[in-house]
């Protein structure tokens, strides 16, 4: 699932090519909006609010979108050819310059803009808020502190907590403290610093499409432990371990260094061999 500043990015990229204009445009190709047509509807915005998207329009409408597993928005030039197969598409809004295409996006939804906390209401603050502030900071801490028995990179894979953590930064932000996924909350020393550093990984990330941890954009070198599992750990060589972490659906894999985190932590995944 993609990360907040993914989502983010995204947001900040439709507001640039569709706000303040009108659809020349509008199908939502989705089983329950099927008879909706935006055309000659004016676009006022587009934000995000964790991984949740808004576009927002002159009706006082809004339509919302969630990227879940495998969505995405992607700009064109008019004319020019997708990159997804049209089957894929579930939303196109065209302005006369630019045609935004959202691919794939289970979750689509009307519904008028002074409802939208109907649907991100429960969230924890948003990490990329730009009016994030110590009222934001406060609340994100007596949400976390609240679980203080669960375990670390649940909590901070929980939106309700505080949102825009993904896999990817749960995994990278729990190296960086030094501590495993599965340590309690409880035992977490500086909680403040837990929000302070996710939030200022994903501000480090959110003008651009790539993601680095460690300060280099290069594809080998982007990652401290994050999808590295049986290669070295980049500070003392040890060899980064995996393991699933969560239940059901939830389940994500979890990287850590078993010398440079302490903490509990579940017996490894075998490395999978391969057949001569």
């Amino acid at each position: 699932m993609p990360e907040g500043d993914t989502v983010y990015l995204a947001g900040k990229r439709l507001h640039a090519a569709l706000a303040g204009q009108t659809l020349v445009r509008g199908e939502i190709r989705h089983p329950r909006l099927a008879a909706v047509d935006l055309s000659g509807v004016g676009v006022t915005g587009v934000g995000s609010v964790g991984k949740h998207l808004f576009t927002r329009f002159d009706d006082g409408t809004s339509l919302h979108s969630h990227f879940r597993m495998d969505g995405s928005w992607h700009l064109y030039r008019p004319g020019m050819r997708w990159r997804r197969p049209e089957y894929e598409a579930r939303a196109v809004l065209e302005v006369p310059e630019r045609v935004a295409v959202g691919f794939a996006l289970h979750d689509l939804e009307l519904l008028p803009t002074a409802e939208e906390d109907r649907l991100v209401g429960h969230l924890g603050p948003d990490l990329l808020d730009p009016a994030w502030g110590p009222a934001h900071e406060a609340e994100a801490l007596r949400r976390m502190r609240a679980r203080g028995d669960h375990e670390l990179g649940l909590v901070l894979l929980e939106q309700r907590v505080m949102a825009g953590v993904g896999n990817l930064y749960k995994t990278e932000v729990c190296f960086l403290l030094g501590l495993t996924p599965w340590t309690p909350v409880r035992d977490t020393p500086d909680l403040p610093g837990v929000i302070a550093l996710s939030r200022r990984l994903l501000l480090s990330n959110a003008d651009r499409p790539e993601q680095t941890t460690t300060g280099s954009l290069h594809p080998n070198e982007a990652h401290w432990v994050f999808e590295r599992g049986n290669r070295p750990c980049r500070r003392c060589r040890t060899r980064i371990q995996v393991a699933e972490q969560g239940a059901g659906v939830y389940a994500r894999p979890a990287y850590w260094c078993p010398r440079c985190q302490q903490g509990p932590a579940p017996a490894p995944t075998r490395p999978r061999t391969r057949r001569r």
